[in-house]
């Protein structure tokens, strides 16, 4: 079961947007604080630089587009305050069922979670999640999502799907945006041929998910070989790229 066209239609808001690390290293550096930005900040960031931002900044940014287009939804995450949080949306629609939203892993679709809903548990989905079938096992209080990759290896997530309280998402949204691993990370949805493909950039190296298999780019040693690579990805602002770079580069040498 697909999702409804309400959902759909605000779903679709995100299709171009990255999920990245770089835009709160390229923000701390510009102001000398870190903090959870607000969604007007985040619309002027997107229209003046072309950034998105991390699994709280799209959480945050889709839950205030349903909102406005009158849809039901609330966030959900684990490991909270953790190095290791994650967090996505659960939309409602108009019939009560409820579909997992999740940018920050860059699924294609949102997903019906609902144990209640026509039992496809047992089926392998394609469609969801770039280079990958799923398949979901709903329980009363999370959703396990397997993933089977075209190399036949298989993993899984599991989605507490009880709704997080605004206050404590946002305490933890705040927390994720001051925690910086030593390494980068951007990962966009992006056509491949006549499908949708998975391109990440992380621990220096990127390559593209595709259902076919891994597609490795060529290796790069420069920040500006990097910034002009993710930029033609991305289309981000190649200053905040080059800034953000050369702050993990930093940090790795600290």
């Amino acid at each position: 079961m697909f999702a409804s066209k309400s959902i759909l239609t605000t779903w679709r808001k995100f299709d171009n947007f990255s999920m990245d690390t770089l835009t709160k290293a390229w923000y701390y550096q510009r102001i000398g604080q870190a903090f959870q930005r607000n969604v007007s900040l985040m619309k002027e960031h997107r229209e003046q630089f072309g950034v998105a931002g991390n699994c709280f900044d799209l959480a945050i940014w889709l839950l205030e587009e349903f909102k406005s287009d009158g849809m039901k939804a609330y966030p959900i995450g684990h490991e909270l305050g953790t190095e290791a949080a994650h967090v996505a949306v659960i939309a409602v629609d108009e019939e009560g069922h409820r579909f997992l939203c999740d940018l920050g892993d860059q699924w294609l679709e949102p997903i019906l979670i609902d144990k209640s809903a026509p039992d496809y548990s047992n089926e392998k989905l394609a469609g969801f999640f770039p280079a990958a079938h799923v398949q979901v096992i709903p329980k009363p209080e999370h959703v396990e999502i397997l993933y089977f990759r075209p190399n036949g290896k298989v993993s899984n997530q599991r989605y507490i799907t009880n709704p997080v309280p605004l206050s404590d998402f946002i305490i933890a949204a705040n927390s994720s945006q001051k925690t910086f691993k030593q390494e980068p990370l951007v990962e966009i949805r992006t056509p491949h041929q006549d499908d949708m493909a998975h391109w990440e950039f992380g621990h220096w190296r990127s390559f593209l998910s595709t259902n076919q298999g891994v597609i490795e780019d060529h290796p790069l040693s420069t920040i500006e070989e990097w910034t002009e690579r993710i930029h033609a990805k991305t289309g981000y602002n190649g200053q905040v790229i080059r800034e953000a770079l050369m702050f993990y580069r930093q940090m790795q040498k600290s």
